[in-house]
């Protein structure tokens, strides 16, 4: 069998129509942008990309949007990256406003072409659409639900395969987790049997942080550097087969900080907080159900653990249950998660709550001290020092007052001078109170 070359096109033939079919697929592209209705639009836009894409010695990788019931993490990661990617010259954006959110979203839309250039490397980007149609069946009756699916395109040179799939999406994965953090609007979740996974939320808005806690200056350094150690030791944990979470106690009297405590380090760490109150839940089974629907990076609290067991009735949450919970199999769902336990009364404890592994760092919130005190007078009256120090450093050596006491005296007036005596006669008052009773220490 032979076939003579007159009847085949050249190589300048077959790149001329190529180059052609390409040009009219793009002027195609961009009427339909124009003129053509939306319902229509999407259908032939998938078909040009098509074409336009079998033409090429472009790889193309495609992103769903969920395997199923799971969210693919890469798909929401791109969204989140391109968001930011948006130029002035890009014709069409998508903005969405949550109810709970301060920031405006702004996502790539539909049909509209991306690129991102990685390592000199030009990366197209595209979010497409496609539906799938459910048949139901309801009272004998059939209906249909139209299901839309979203999925990006990435598309580049074959030869850049291994450094995309190796370094630009693990790149892509990290940048949206930046940005994410940087945006993000802390939650605080609460028990909520109506709720998304027995949660409800509300923003946490506290303005807690470390430099306006009055505690010790030496708990503080530990506990920050605690918490740094832990947060970027995600494969240390892997490696020693354990699950990435750590415990601490916060324990002392009313007033000394525990909760507000709780929100530094939740602002430090751009953690949501989830108020885990044992006495709302109804059994062990909703206590995992709980801890599954938990983020990760996240504080999970549990208040006055002293008495939350103590009332909790027989077929609620048990002590055994509590254990599963914070280092049994199913304390392993979920990764960097921080669990608080507060008490006043560190000693009602059960032993087999404070040993590693449950609550790892015990920290001491104790009545005000001095350089509490300090800390106290530069947050609300903006000094550093004053001739009245050395007088209430006395008084703090005899009368125990935890810090919400003392900022409760400070609140009082702007005036340093009056806010100072006025905490001084305070301290008078407890006095006489205590040494009525014998607790005065002289």
């Amino acid at each position: 069998m032979w076939f003579s070359t007159k009847a085949m096109p050249s190589y300048e033939a077959i790149l001329s129509a190529t180059a052609s079919l390409t040009a009219s697929v793009i002027l195609l592209r961009t009427v339909a942008n124009d003129f053509i209705p939306e319902s229509i639009k999407d259908r032939l836009f998938l078909h040009l990309h098509k074409i336009s894409s079998s033409l090429s010695s472009q790889l193309t990788v495609v992103i769903e949007e969920s395997d199923g019931l799971t969210a693919n993490q890469v798909f929401h990661a791109a969204n989140v990256y391109l968001g930011e990617k948006l130029s002035s010259s890009t014709p069409r954006i998508k903005v969405n406003k949550p109810q709970k959110e301060k920031r405006l979203q702004v996502t790539t839309d539909k049909n509209q072409e991306m690129v991102d250039v990685f390592k000199g490397v030009k990366l197209k980007w595209v979010l497409l659409s496609t539906s799938r149609n459910h048949v139901l069946k309801k009272n004998n009756k059939n209906g249909v639900l139209k299901e839309e699916i979203r999925y990006f395109e990435l598309s580049f040179h074959k030869k850049n395969r291994e450094m995309v799939l190796g370094s630009y999406l693990p790149y892509l994965l990290q940048k949206a987790k930046e940005i994410k953090e940087k945006n993000k609007t802390l939650k605080l979740h609460t028990v909520d049997y109506n709720g998304t996974d027995y949660w409800g939320s509300i923003n946490l808005d506290h303005p807690a942080s470390f430099n306006t806690m009055a505690m010790d200056p030496a708990v503080k350094t530990a506990l920050i550097e605690d918490l740094d150690r832990f947060s970027r030791r995600r494969e240390f944990y892997r490696r020693v087969g354990k699950a990435w979470k750590r415990g601490y106690l916060l324990y002392g009297p009313p007033g000394t900080g525990k909760s507000s405590l709780v929100a530094a380090m939740a602002n430090y760490l751009k953690f949501d907080v989830y108020d885990l109150d044992l006495k709302e839940i109804q059994c062990n089974s909703d206590l995992r159900r709980l801890l599954i629907g938990t983020g990760n990076g996240s504080i999970i609290v549990i208040e006055d653990i002293d008495t939350s067991l103590d009332s909790a009735e027989d077929d609620k949450v048990t002590l055994s249950g509590l254990l599963n919970f914070i280092d049994g199999l199913w304390s392993s769902c979920g990764d960097e998660r921080i669990i608080v336990f507060t008490t006043n009364h560190k000693d009602r404890l059960d032993p087999v709550l404070l040993r590693p592994g449950r609550m790892d760092m015990h920290l001491h919130m104790s009545y005000c001290t001095f350089s509490g005190f300090k800390t106290l007078a530069s947050n609300y009256l903006r000094i550093q020092d004053h001739q009245l120090f050395g007088e209430i450093k006395g008084w703090l050596d005899k009368v125990q007052a935890t810090p919400a006491e003392v900022a409760g005296e400070l609140m009082k007036c702007e005036d340093p001078d009056v806010a100072l005596r006025g905490l001084i006669k305070w301290f008078h008052n407890r006095a006489n109170t205590e040494r009525q009773d014998g607790s005065l220490n002289i």
